[in-house]
């Protein structure tokens, strides 16, 4: 037994001595590893701290930015929107597309548009390059050329495009006021014939279609089928009241007619009867109550 506990004491003293050999050589590893961990946990607990309460600042800013603007004061909201664009984050990049919007509201097209631009030409994110695309396409209706209208949502009128409708929609505008009903026409058809295109941009579209197809943007083929063939024996001219009959039935048979074209179209109903006693009166004899005796004696 007494061998027995020397060889055990050996043992626990060899065991000991590389345990203590071990440590001094990776003991600072090892205390160097747990201060790094530590460490990295409190700058990720600190960045992500520092991060939650600028974006709170800057979520308070931008809210206040916006009440200015809905209040009308357009200088001081853009002073804040400027403050939070120095900001770096997310907000500032909202606050990018705001100042563009207030520009636009305020009426300043052409500074809107290079605002649009220069978003779009600095904007990492795709998907934010093409919507600020599309914005300035959207002013570019009414302040551009359809050129300057393709130029911008051009490339995005693609089946792959998400905001491909909304490019088309730019594009078929700018085509309506450059004269090219047809065009317009083909381009919001296309919109119609896609089947995730948004309800409201759809019923929105078909006021455009439905107002180009009264304006005559319609192929003549299809003019032809919908005008009925002249009768063999109809009278060369056609009295007011029978052209007033006539015009409802072809609004009738054409819904897509506009309103202001009905209007015009019935107002000569409106004045046929005032016409129509004056005839028989002039035309007709009088007869009087003396003479009817007379003629039967």
């Amino acid at each position: 037994m007494s061998q027995d506990n020397i060889f055990r004491e050996v043992d626990e003293e060899l065991r000991s001595e590389r345990m203590r050999t071990l440590w001094r050589r990776f003991g600072p590893y090892v205390i160097g590893a747990a201060v790094a961990v530590v460490l990295v946990v409190a700058i990720n607990e600190g960045w992500n701290w520092w991060r939650n309460s600028t974006a709170a600042q800057a979520s308070s800013e931008y809210y206040a930015a916006l009440k200015l603007a809905d209040g009308g004061d357009l200088a001081g909201a853009q002073a804040e929107l400027a403050k939070i664009e120095t900001q770096g984050g997310g907000y500032a990049t909202l606050a990018k597309f705001k100042q563009a919007a207030l520009l636009a509201k305020d009426g300043k097209s052409a500074e809107a548009v290079a605002a649009y631009d220069a978003l779009a030409a600095s904007e990492s994110n795709v998907r934010l390059r093409e919507l600020a695309l599309v914005l300035a396409g959207g002013i570019l209706v009414d302040s551009g050329s359809l050129n300057d209208v393709q130029a911008r949502v051009g490339s995005l009128n693609t089946p792959d495009s998400p905001l491909r409708n909304s490019a088309r929609e730019a594009i078929g505008l700018a085509q309506y006021k450059a004269g090219d009903l047809a065009g317009a026409k083909a381009t919001f058809e296309t919109i119609m014939a896609d089947p995730i295109a948004p309800r409201d941009l759809q019923s929105r579209t078909q006021i455009y279609i439905d107002q180009l197809v009264a304006e005559g943007a319609v192929p003549p083929a299809a003019v032809a089928a919908d005008t009925p063939a002249p009768a063999a024996d109809a009278a060369p001219a056609a009295a007011p009241a029978e052209d007033a009959a006539a015009a409802p039935a072809a609004d009738a048979a054409n819904p897509l007619a506009n309103s202001s074209s009905m209007m015009q179209m019935m107002a000569p109903a409106a004045q046929a009867p005032a016409e129509q006693p004056a005839e028989p009166a002039a035309t007709e004899p009088a007869t009087t109550p003396a003479q009817a005796p007379a003629t039967a004696n």
